[in-house]
């Protein structure tokens, strides 16, 4: 066995004996739960350790195949009221809902900030899905994925729409242990973030699978007859439920959907589509080596970019996870923490399992379908008098120049 490899090997088992002192501190209700989680971790971890350096070989990337990426303007029109009920029936809404507000200056979720009108962008998001259940008599979930970070502030405000005709249900995702660059151990000392917050981190939306199927919803919707789930940032305020997206779901063959639009100047560094080892996939910046990073943010060579607005079969969700198909590149975000110990976080991203899903494919809507509050910016632009809001739903103005 090579010396590399076996370093490998033994960093693997001495991370598992030091997530195993963590586990020693989990109340004795809750240690199966951290089990699975950790297990998760140690998945990531082993790949981490085994596998460095760039997940793509650029010489590699295949052309796009023909009908790759769908058309917006080419999906079927018009249904009946008495169709789209029966749509609806088969439909989970869920809010990727992990994020702080902190890149715009303010504390708590993201979804807790005013975004128009004095409304917050969940605030909407009810709304939208309220008009949907009270005009075609249908009881469409709203699903939010939470994080520690975000949790206690979401189920505290989430109180509020007990009256509201929309059901709501609420997950965590994973709690994951930051490492230590040099030892490649947890920093962590105990189990409980409040003990040591700048021990753990959240681990990017890719850990949705996982955390989804784990808190039972997965099985439960599917038992309800629900098929798709419609996923999205919650402070993409142009993720709203399309009822034409939703019929190209139901009547085709596709398992998996990622909504692209075209890209910008302003957008270069958004994940893009690519055709690798016969499979459509997700390319993240982070991935991409460097010598190749202007060849990647070319809008001639990659011009569409991905929204993170994806539509995903929940039965094909469980056939992955029970076959243990789930394969998504680690994407390695390196960090010095305030007291200045250099760490890094594994995290994946939510578009990355594309690759693992049955005729996955791009579809290229319109730009309004992007609309994200990452930055002060971006929070006066929706406050403008660009957008109008109507049931919950910003809509741009017709005197705008570009749709």
């Amino acid at each position: 066995m090579e010396f590399k490899e076996l370093t490998n090997q033994e960093a693997q088992v001495t991370m598992a004996q030091e997530l195993e002192k963590l586990i020693d501190t989990v109340p004795e209700d809750h240690k199966d739960e951290k089990k699975r989680e950790f297990d998760g971790f140690l998945q990531l971890f082993g790949k981490f350790v085994s596998e460095p350096g760039p997940s793509i070989d650029w010489g590699k990337i295949e052309k796009l195949p023909p009908h790759s990426i769908l058309s917006y303007a080419d999906l079927p029109g018009h249904s009946t009221k008495a169709e789209i009920k029966q749509m609806l029936e088969q439909l989970v809404v869920i809010k990727l809902n992990g994020a702080l507000a902190t890149p715009i200056g303010c504390s708590g979720p993201t979804c807790t900030i005013p975004v128009r009108n004095n409304l917050t962008s969940l605030d909407m998001t009810v709304q939208q899905i309220e008009h949907l259940n009270s005009t075609y008599g249908t009881d469409v979930p709203l699903v939010l994925m939470n994080s520690f970070l975000s949790d206690e502030d979401t189920m505290k405000i989430i109180r509020k729409y007990s009256g509201f005709k929309v059901r709501i249900k609420t997950f965590n995702q994973s709690c994951f242990p930051r490492i230590n660059k040099e030892s490649l151990m947890p920093i962590a000392r105990s189990c409980n973030p409040d003990d040591n917050v700048d021990a753990w981190y959240p681990p990017g939306h890719g850990d949705f699978y996982q955390a989804f199927a784990r808190s039972g919803l997965l099985d439960a919707f599917v038992k309800e007859g629900r098929k798709f789930c419609f996923i999205s940032n919650t402070d993409n305020l142009g993720a709203t439920v399309d009822l034409n997206i939703l019929k190209t779901c139901l009547s085709g063959k596709e398992e998996f959907i990622m909504e692209v639009t075209e890209k910008t100047r302003a957008d270069v560094k958004g994940g893009t589509l690519i055709h690798y080892q016969g499979k459509l996939r997700l390319l993240e910046v982070a991935q991409v080596p460097k010598d190749q990073l202007e060849d990647f943010m070319s809008v001639k060579k990659f011009n569409v970019f991905n929204t993170n607005n994806l539509w995903i079969s929940m039965p094909a969700i469980q056939r992955i996870i029970k076959k243990d198909l789930l394969d998504m590149e680690i994407i390695v975000n390196p960090l010095t923490l305030e007291q200045g110990t250099n760490v890094y976080q594994l995290v994946t991203a939510i578009g990355a399992a594309m690759k693992c899903f049955d005729n996955a494919v791009g579809l290229n809507v319109p730009r309004s379908r992007f609309l994200p509050v990452k930055k002060t910016s971006d929070l006066l632009l929706v406050m403008s008098n660009l957008y109008t809001l109507n049931h919950g739903a910003l809509i741009m103005s017709p005197k705008r120049m570009f749709p």
